[in-house]
Order: structure tokens, then sequence, then C-alpha cells
């Protein structure tokens, strides 16, 4: 009887998710895809970047930035967030030979602030009432030479207050290959881009790649509203859907340059925010350990150790979740077969979970750059 019923509800479940959760894993929201006329006047954005400790991808990111095909007036300012790595030094070589670029020296972080936050203030404070867009992006994400003008295209067209894109993450070692994929995937889940892009509802982004309008977002009460998020792609996404529609989609113009080539730097990356996710709270953190256990690893052991209809529920429990995986799988072109392992890759992210937990109940919670942040958002 437990058998029928654990079978019962994962799949439930994962019918749930497949047809009554904004189609999330099909991956229609790409930024090539329904396009609009580009604008007749193309808006100044100026592009704000933080960085700390960035030396080896810094070159290429602002590199990018700098070959901006954009017809409008368009400028870079970096903030080097204290690097001790010569980060700076390396964007100097870019500022002299471009007028786009400025760099700024960062203040010590001040209360109350993540650093990636406090940084990007500091760079939108530089750039001032000129912008009528501001272009938020990470110092380990490149752009094709198109990718403001998709941008700004897609928001002046739709009246966006917000474009943002979830850039093509690094999918090249044995981790990445096994994991990534899935990274995407399940932020899909939580946040359904269709879900995100519709007039109201859930508000969301991606922080690689962030396109705002300047106004709506000091009418929202500027990137201060949100300055002790961890998870502050999705804070930001959320606190600029009040002020208007916004799009979030997945793209090939820009990607992430940032390596995973090990299990425990991709397990790092995972429990980074993955507490936060759940609002530090020991309940969440069961029902979703337990809710995994059920609609992940319950449809294999009903699979190969069940009976009858336990055993035919589960089979179609893991079969569906497998089918609504092929998508991502093909976006990130790895082999159609990962689908029947996802049930191991979830338990993986159940595990960065917990570490996740563990590392903010030792004080060393969103560690990052040698920063544990997480306490901020506690």
């Amino acid at each position: 009887m437990i058998a029928l019923t654990t079978g019962g509800i994962a799949l439930a479940v994962w019918l749930v998710l497949v047809f009554a959760r904004d189609g999330f894993w099909l991956t229609a929201e790409r930024d090539s895809r329904g396009l609009p006329p580009e604008p007749a006047h193309w808006p100044a954005v100026t592009a704000v970047v933080p960085a700390r400790d960035e030396a080896d991808v810094i070159a290429r990111s602002i590199g990018s930035l700098i070959a901006q095909e954009y017809p409008g007036d368009f400028r870079v300012i970096l903030v080097d967030d204290n690097s001790s790595d010569g980060t700076a030094d390396v964007a100097r070589g870019l500022a002299d030979v471009s007028h786009r670029l400025t760099i700024l020296t960062g203040q010590p972080l001040a209360p109350g602030w993540t650093g990636k936050l406090w940084a990007v203030s500091q760079g939108i404070a530089e750039a001032g009432d000129t912008p009528d867009y501001l272009w938020l992006t990470d110092a380990d994400i490149a752009h094709a030479p198109d990718t403001l003008r998709t941008l700004v295209t897609r928001a002046v067209g739709e009246q966006r207050v917000l474009v943002s894109l979830m850039a093509r993450l690094r999918c090249e070692s044995l981790a990445e290959r096994t994991l990534i994929p899935a990274f995407v995937w399940f932020f899909q889940m939580l946040y359904p881009f269709g879900a995100v892009n519709k007039p109201t509802g859930i508000g969301a982004a991606a922080g690689g790649c962030m396109l705002s309008n300047r106004e709506a977002l000091e009418r929202a009460g500027g990137i201060a509203a949100v300055r002790g998020a961890l998870i502050d792609d999705c804070a930001f996404g959320a606190l600029m859907k009040r002020q208007g529609p916004v799009w979030l989609g997945l793209t090939d113009r820009s990607v992430s340059i940032r390596i995973y080539d090990t299990w425990a730097s991709v397990a790092a990356m995972i429990s980074r925010s993955a507490y936060a996710q759940l609002n530090y709270s020991l309940v969440l953190l069961a029902g979703t350990l337990f809710g995994l256990g059920l609609i992940y690893l319950g449809p294999v052991l009903l699979t190969l150790f069940g009976q009858g209809y336990a055993q035919a529920l589960g089979f179609g429990a893991w079969a569906l979740m497998a089918i609504a995986f092929q998508p991502m799988l093909r976006f990130y072109r790895r082999s159609p077969l990962w689908g029947v392992a996802l049930p191991g890759i979830a338990l993986f992210y159940a595990g960065c979970t917990f570490l996740s937990a563990w590392a903010h109940w030792r004080g060393r919670g969103g560690m990052w750059k040698g920063r544990a942040q997480a306490a901020i958002g506690a």
C-alpha cells in the first residue's frame, strides 16, 4: 500500500509539473524568437560590471562589451571590488584603447549589502541619470556583438522594464556535462520563464545579463531595495516586475566563461545560495529533501524493485521526468540518455542543498571570493 501511494503521488506530481507549470521544460523562451522591429531611436545604455578577483576572465568579458555593435550611446563601467589579483590592471589595458570603458575602484563593503550589489550600486551612481537603460552583467560573461542590440529591441518594442537572459553556461568538463543542464532546468522549474514573461505574476531574472529601465528602477527604490539579497537576480526580477512587464529567456549570445571543472566546484556553486532559496528554514529544508527523495528516488526504487501497479506508476514517473528533461539536453547538446540519470543528478543537488544549510549553520553561508554573505539574508 505504501509503495502504491508513493508511486501515485510521484506520478501525480510529475503530471502537474509537465502539464500545469507553464511549460517550463520546453525551453521555448529564446532571445532569438519573437523579436519586435528595431526601434527608430536607440536609447542610451550604460553597462555596469562588478568584478572581484576576475583577472583570468575580465579581458574577454569586458572586451565583448566594448565590441558591442550598438547604434546608440553606450558606455561600460567596471567596478573593481577590492580585487587582489590585478583585475583592474588587466582591464586598464582595454581602457587605453576604448573610450567606452571607465574603471572605478570600489569602496569597502558597506554594512547590510552583499559584495556584488554594493559594487553594482557604485557603478549605477557613476552612471548618473544619463542612460535610459542599465545593462547589469557579470565579469564572467562574454557577449556576442549583437547582444545589446537585441536586448534593447525587445525592451523598447515590448515596453519591458527588464529584459534578462539566462547565459549559456560552460558545459565541457565531466562535472559540467553531468550537472549544468539540470541547473538551468531546475531554475526554470522554480521560475517558469513562460510565467515570468506574463504581464502579471511571478518575477525573476538571471543575474549574468539584465537590461533594466533606469527610471523604473529608480521608482522601485533603486538597487538598494535588494541590497541584502543573496539570490539577487530573482529578487531584482521580482522588484522590477512590480514596475511593469519583464522578460526572461535562454540565449546562445551570452555565455559564461566561468570554469567548473570539478564536482566540488559545481557543488560550491549550487550550495552558495541553495539554503537562501529556502529562506534559511529548517522546515523547508526538511520538506525539500523529503520531496526530492519522493519524486526522484521513489520512482527509481519502485521501477527496479516494485511490483504490479506500484512498479508501473514508478516507471511512468521516471519516464515522464526523463522526457521533460529532453529539451534542455538538446539545448546543451547532450545525449538524451542523460534523461534517465536525472534522479541521480537530483540527489546530488539535494546533497548540495544540505551542504548549503550546513555552511550557514557554521557561519560560512553564501561564501564567495572570501566573503560569507548568507548571514545578511538570514
